[in-house]
């Protein structure tokens, strides 16, 4: 069976990455594994011994991707959607997870980055490194500019 690996972070443009994989994925029935990476807050990094929850930082992303994927119609799929969280930088995480699939898929614009690209560095670094074939789905006007 073919497999679709999907970055989702959260925003919109990931949730429209997803509906968009389900899609595909019906036509062709294929798997759908939505991937979501997390990391500890840059900010922590430098201070010595100010104490993190990781298993609150970790719960945090399985929230969010499972807000992104309960929100997703997948009823046209022969399997339900794979829900995988990660710790680590993202466009690694998804570099590793599209490893032997079919097809990624990822938003052009999630969060994080400067307002004025249109090519987020996670997806400009999938498409650049990805062992599969890359789908890149552009952000709304109204995402890219919000003035």
């Amino acid at each position: 069976m073919k497999r679709f690996v999907v970055g989702v972070d959260g925003s919109e443009s990931s949730r429209r990455a997803l509906e968009w994989a389900v899609q595909q994925a019906a036509l062709e029935d294929a798997a759908v594994e939505a991937v979501h990476a997390w990391h500890v807050p840059y900010v922590a990094s430098g201070m010595g011994g100010m104490p993190f929850d990781l298993q609150m930082l970790a719960d945090g992303a399985r929230a969010t991707l499972d807000t992104i994927v309960d929100s997703v119609d997948a009823s046209s799929l022969s399997s339900p959607i794979e829900r995988t969280v990660v710790e680590g930088p993202a466009a690694r995480v998804l570099l590793d997870a599209a490893s032997g699939a079919d097809l990624a898929v990822v938003g052009s614009r999630g969060h994080g980055g400067f307002m004025g690209l249109l090519l987020g560095s996670v997806s400009q670094q999938v498409a650049s490194h990805s062992t599969c074939p890359v789908v890149i789905i552009p952000a709304d006007v109204e995402e890219q500019d919000p003035a």
